[in-house]
């Protein structure tokens, strides 16, 4: 069935006009985004494909709030972060943006529920909500009944739901998902790939980094990137038939 999207859908939450992020290598520029204009809506699930050494991390570092680029402008969610200091943009990632890692970051001395309450802590929210909000991102992702384990109690599939439950908690205007399988079995890959579809059919905006162009068939939208430049940027059916 195709997607219908009202206008309400049609509001850009991230907007990237002519980026470029340039490195010196002794006498060398580097550019390793190379002038990339971007939008992605409210609603939609991208995957952005690329290589090692595309420029595919470099833009993820970005579009996270991790990095800046050398010029161009970049507005999340209207609000432009192209030059904000380390302070602005840790704010930025606290208050809109969840992550999830391939090597999952959690931290082995806290216990699940004390995990999935980091970015809560952080954003000063008050112990009795956190507490609340995290439980229930626990729930959303199966695990509400193990909060009292630590990370290392369980399976690589386990943990990497607990960093999506982590990443829900703050209820985030965009979920980013750096190579979110890359650390998994093919069968766990296909639980947290289905899991982010349902995440996304929920109406949560998803952004996930991969190389591997089968994981990219997945998302909606596929956005390719080569030499630090867009050379494909379609839907997900588009992007199958060129493989």
């Amino acid at each position: 069935m195709a997607e219908t999207r009202t206008e309400e859908d049609r509001t850009p939450l991230i907007q990237l006009a002519d980026i470029y992020k340039i490195y010196q290598m002794g006498d060398e520029s580097v550019h390793a985004n190379d002038g990339i204009s971007l939008t992605i809506y409210k609603g939609e699930f991208v995957a952005i494909v690329g290589k090692s050494g595309s420029g595919k991390s470099t833009l993820m570092n970005i579009i996270g709030a991790l990095d800046v680029p050398t010029s161009g402008t970049y507005l999340l969610g209207g609000e432009d972060v192209s030059d904000m200091t380390d302070d602005e943009l840790a704010g930025i990632r606290n208050k809109m943006i969840g992550f999830i890692f391939q090597q999952y970051n959690l931290l082995p001395k806290l216990d699940l529920l004390e995990n999935v309450e980091l970015p809560l802590l952080y954003a000063g929210v008050p112990a009795a909500e956190r507490r609340e909000r995290a439980m229930a991102s626990l729930e959303r992702v199966g695990l509400k009944g193990k909060w009292k384990n630590m990370p290392s109690q369980l399976s690589g599939g386990q943990q990497q739901r607990v960093s999506i439950a982590r990443a829900l908690a703050g209820d985030p205007s965009l979920i980013l998902a750096d190579e979110p399988t890359g650390a998994l079995d093919s069968k766990t890959s296909r639980e947290v790939l289905d899991f982010l579809k349902k995440l996304n059919e929920e109406g949560n905006t998803i952004v996930m980094i991969t190389h591997d162009s089968s994981i990219a068939l997945e998302a909606k939208r596929v956005v390719r990137i080569h030499d630090g430049k867009i050379d494909f940027d379609g839907d997900v059916n588009e992007y199958a038939a060129i493989l």
